[in-house]
């Protein structure tokens, strides 16, 4: 899988859970500040990326994730181990 199509499928999860439209979602945008997010629904976002992707992302990782680009960097560095 190709980072871009994992940043669209991260899209796509940003998209039905902070209901915003999923072109709108770029790498800067911070998942806190710009999608309004607290810290559960950072934990239901977490949880969500994780069923998509059929990986496990540890509570450690998922607070070091502040922005969309660094959920798919993540993501996608962890599907290719």
């Amino acid at each position: 899988m190709t980072r871009e199509e994992v940043f669209k499928k991260v899209a796509n999860v940003i998209a039905n859970h902070f209901e915003v439209d999923a072109a709108t979602v770029t790498d800067p945008m911070s998942i806190k500040d710009d999608l309004n997010a607290d810290s559960i629904s950072v934990m239901e976002f977490v949880l969500e990326l994780e069923d998509e992707f059929g990986t496990e992302i540890s509570d450690e990782d998922a607070e070091q994730i502040q922005t969309v680009g660094g959920a798919v960097d993540y993501i996608y560095s962890h599907l290719n181990k």
